[in-house]
């Protein structure tokens, strides 16, 4: 149901965004719409719905309705669109421009801009007057900067003269398209978003940082008609060369925000520094003629800034007009993701109890968003998730999609990764040696986190001699996720009363169980202890995880297909493996399943990573650079998967609380002896001690399959093979004493008496390829 205006806000709203981005380089588009395919789904309006959201930023955007002129538009897909909105109870906040520069005939430098932009507007007032909300166009000062100042963007301009004048044409339509659109509905308003950053600096410095933090408002001011000789910056106006009769306009024609729109990024509060040499080269730059470096705050300042928190007071008491939080989103790992969100929720509703007309947090991007890690510049196929991961078939919920229900509904948080501190707050957050923070911030306390009860639940990960398990112990100390790393001592998996007593004790969300029976070829003959390991414990696990609440990840193999199949596997392909090993994954899959339904089933093969010796690719690589003969299969095709790609997407996997069969691996296909070759061009090294065997000759007493290449018909979300590979070299070689101590830490808690290996593997298992 449509609510008047002044019922649109009563307790502080969720809204949703749509990433849609439609910004020129040169003489091609980069459209979000495209990438996220919500183009060509109708079906995302009720998922949409679904997170609670009362509005939505929502895309009408010129270049895609009308590119060749109001007479040749082709309404069609807000025509089908909008009235699902509707129906859903969700108001669209309507886009029309968004990081763009319109037509191809046109851009943010052609003085005939805002009048073609205005026509458009009240075409679109016009065939959709019961709209409300409109954002003309977003971020304009943002966007002249992108597109005039620095030249990432068409027209690719880089000069203070080009920056004013796409700033002046871009608040021009603003003012030009509201006023056609009120000619149609005159209750329509103005939600006017930018970028709100803040720049902080060294001393030395400081009257660029304070050129920057009065240049953050220019759009805003130009639209509330406060620019003028008076203004802080006028002679820095004026001396641009702009007409001074185009600044003046405004005063004659104001158009103030019905609400302001604030975007708010990790990004966003930035650190100038005069002693360059203090950080990473590619954050190195000039201010002023000056020689700085220009850095996010948070990776430099020792004591984090307060957040959003004061600077919606400082927006507030600059213009006294309602506001939003119109863009939250952090490109991380899904538990910051959940944090970040917490922090801006509650920094919202703490502005609003000190008074701040705070309407709105606005979810940012509903879909995700590609390649803004290089401006949208380049088409490298960068994914962020937001509450809806578009890497599979149909755009699947994450955990903040879930969050998103809670907040709308005022329900309490239940997702316990919350209980921990983002990374921006976080000791290891730093670039460089930390800088002391400047009095001025450090007065401001950083907001802490209001949730019930103190000790976050742990995750409890079973497999302390594995590869696989110290990786994931590894991964979790670095993404602040609280974990307690568990040995056969600890946690016998197949004896029911060692896990009630170890899930009794811990009291954890999830279990990770990447502990089990490896050795591939001695499978063949001690059956009764793989079943054992592989099959009767995970299913005991699985039983006790269902009935303590306690999501389960367990790990299966690609030896459960018979390689008969010529394209790769996915997950309902039927099971069909050739040995003991792979019999005792396929039953184990079966077993956790008919036990936990809400369990998660990996699949996956051929682990190589940076932090332990024993794997393949590590093998190959320092044989063949001792000048050594290296002999791997050449008939026997698998898809490699990089241990802390894995690692990483499993914890994701489990924070949103996935479940049922996933393949995961690093996207590529190769036989042993190429995976070899492959590594050892990357790496520079000479692979002509490299022989090529067939898996015949190698003495192997299992059967293995010929092809066991796996695909997903879930969701694609490991990264290609190529690129991993990238990854590993770079960190092959690094001193890594934190894993270290972790792998002596764990050593020392597991009896030697036991004599059992936990996914541990011998150098002649990783040659055989056995998990």
């Amino acid at each position: 149901m449509q609510r008047s205006h002044g019922e649109f806000f009563h307790a502080l709203e969720l809204w949703g965004g749509l990433e849609c981005t439609v910004n020129r380089v040169q003489d091609e588009y980069f459209s979000q719409l495209d990438r996220n395919g919500h183009a060509l789904r109708n079906c995302d309006i009720g998922r949409f719905a679904s997170t609670g959201i009362r509005a939505i930023r929502y895309p009408i955007l010129w270049e895609r309705t009308a590119p060749d002129g109001i007479d040749k538009a082709d309404w069609s897909w807000p025509d089908e669109r909008l009235p699902l909105l509707r129906e859903a109870g969700v108001t669209p906040i309507a886009g029309l421009i968004h990081h763009g520069s319109g037509p191809r005939d046109t851009s943010l430098l052609d003085p005939a801009f805002p009048e073609r932009l205005a026509e458009y507007a009240g075409a679109v007032a016009a065939r959709y007057p019961w709209l409300e909300y409109y954002t003309p166009v977003n971020e304009p000062c943002t966007t002249a900067r992108f597109a005039g100042l620095y030249g990432v963007w068409y027209p690719h301009a880089r000069d203070d003269k080009s920056f004013i004048q796409a700033l002046l044409i871009q608040c021009r339509a603003v003012v030009l398209c509201m006023r056609a659109i009120r000619k149609v509905n005159p209750n329509a308003r103005l939600v006017q978003t930018d970028d709100l950053g803040k720049t902080y600096s060294t001393p030395e410095l400081s009257h660029v940082a304070e050129f920057y933090n009065e240049r953050r408002w220019l759009a805003w001011d130009l639209l509330c008609g406060t620019v003028g000789p008076e203004h802080p910056l006028w002679k820095y106006l004026t001396g641009t060369g702009v007409d001074v009769a185009d600044l003046l306009w405004f005063r004659d024609n104001t158009c103030p925000p019905d609400i302001i729109g604030v975007n708010y990024y990790v990004t966003s509060e930035r650190w100038l520094d005069h002693r360059p040499e203090r950080y990473p080269q590619h954050h190195r730059g000039m201010a002023d003629g000056i020689p700085c470096a220009d850095i996010e705050a948070s990776r430099a300042l020792a004591t984090p800034t307060a957040g959003i928190g004061p600077l919606l007071t400082e927006i507030w008491e600059r213009y006294r007009l309602p506001l939003a939080i119109t863009e939250a989103h952090i490109d991380a790992n899904r538990e910051d993701q959940l944090r970040w969100l917490l922090e801006i929720w509650q920094a919202a509703q703490t502005a609003r109890t000190n008074g701040v007309d705070l309407r709105a947090v606005t979810v940012w991007s509903l879909l995700g968003s590609f390649d803004w890690n290089s401006l949208v510049t380049q088409n490298r196929g960068y994914y962020e998730p937001g509450p809806f991961d578009v890497r599979s078939p149909m755009p699947r919920p994450t955990a903040l999609a879930a969050m998103m229900r809670e907040l709308a509904n005022g329900q309490p948080l239940s997702n316990p990764v919350l209980r921990g501190q983002g990374w921006w707050r976080r000791p290891d957050r730093f670039l460089c040696t930390p800088v002391a923070t400047p009095a001025a911030l450090t007065s401001i306390p950083a907001p802490a986190q209001r949730l019930a009860g103190i000790r976050a639940a742990p995750i409890l990960i079973t497999g302390a001699t594995g590869t696989l398990g110290r990786a994931f112990a590894r991964i979790c100390q670095k993404r602040n996720l609280a974990y307690k790393l568990l040995s056969r001592h600890d946690m016998d998996i197949a004896d029911p009363a060692s896990v009630e007593r170890a899930l009794a004790h811990h009291k954890p969300w999830a279990l990770i169980n990447t502990s089990g029976y490896v050795r591939v070829d001695d499978a063949e003959s001690d059956v009764e202890r793989c079943m054992r390991d592989n099959t009767h414990g995970a299913a005991i696990l699985a039983e006790a995880c269902s009935r303590h609440g306690v999501h389960l990840t367990t790990f299966s193999s690609d030896l459960v297909f018979d390689g008969r199949k010529e394209a790769p596997y996915v997950e309902s392909d039927p099971v069909t493996p050739l040995n003991v090993y792979g019999r005792s994954k396929a039953e184990s899959e079966t077993a956790v399943l008919d036990q936990h339904p809400g369990a998660l089933v990996v699949r996956t093969s051929a682990f190589f990573g940076p932090w332990d010796k024993h794997n393949f690719v590590t093998l190959a690589l320092n044989a063949l650079e001792r000048g050594e003969t290296f002999v791997a299969a050449d008939d026997m095709t698998v898809s490699p998967t990089y241990v802390p790609d894995l690692v990483h997407t499993c914890l994701d996997l489990a924070i949103d609380r996935e479940s049922g069969v996933w393949h995961l691996n690093n996207g590529g296909s190769v036989t042993w002896f190429e995976l070899a070759k492959l590594a050892a061009e990357k790496a520079g090294i000479d692979a002509g001690t490299l022989v090529a065997q067939s898996s015949g000759t190698m003495g192997l007493t299992a059967a293995r399959p010929n092809y066991s290449v796996m695909h997903s018909e879930r969701g694609v979300l490991l990264p290609k093979l190529e690129n991993a590979l990238d990854r590993y070299l770079e960190l092959r070689n690094v001193h890594d004493p934190e894993y270290e101590e972790l792998v002596k830490t764990a050593e020392t808690r597991v009896p030697v008496a036991s004599g059992h290996r936990q996914q541990e593997e011998t150098p002649a298992e990783a040659v055989r390829g056995g998990f």
